[in-house]
């Protein structure tokens, strides 16, 4: 049985945050907002709590239905809706 991080270590490609798996970590490469001015807006102000490229997070719990998201992100946990985790790409 290949265990959540080795198979997540053997598929290294860039992902937005809602395809992690829940209990993996991964490496924030970019926060990339859509075109909205409201979208760049929330990319700044994840940037603002400590979503940085090069910042470690993982999945920390998903509910029914998606969202929120629980991570954690150094010592902080958040509970981010799914457009908010979709802004954030990461590699695990």
């Amino acid at each position: 049985m290949v265990s959540p991080d080795s198979a997540c270590l053997m598929n290294l490609k860039l992902r937005p945050l809602t395809e992690l798996p829940q209990g993996i970590s991964a490496i924030i490469q970019a926060v990339t907002p859509l075109r909205s001015d409201a979208m760049r807006s929330l990319a700044r102000r994840l940037a603002e709590i400590g979503f940085l490229p090069g910042e470690t997070v993982r999945v920390l719990r998903r509910v029914a239905g998606g969202e929120p998201i629980a991570v954690r992100i150094g010592g902080s946990t958040f509970a981010l809706r799914k457009h908010e985790a979709q802004c954030i790409m990461v590699r695990c």
